[in-house]
């Protein structure tokens, strides 16, 4: 399995989601990514799983996923398939 992302250094504070992502340290506003972490008890926001792969974070217990590409503002395009279209 390719590893998309190395996510590490997972802290939720009272405003603001804290990670270590590929090596570099990034500080998200909860109000701005998440109103579900934003509300959450500390223990619910203490009780979450990465993803083998990398490609994200859950939180079982208040239903909440984060993709790591939707934080970092990382979009990919749709592979191409069929034949190019004639002008």
């Amino acid at each position: 399995m390719k590893k998309l992302h190395e996510v590490d250094h997972v802290i939720v504070t009272d405003d603001s989601l804290n990670l270590r992502i590929d090596g570099q340290d990034y500080r998200f506003a909860l109000a701005e990514v998440s109103p579900r972490l934003l509300a959450a008890t500390a223990a619910d926001r203490a009780n979450f799983e990465i993803s083998p792969a990398g490609y994200g974070i859950h939180w079982p217990t208040i239903d909440e996923d984060l993709s790591i590409d939707g934080l970092l503002g990382i979009r990919h395009k749709p592979p191409f398939h069929g034949q190019q279209a004639a002008i």
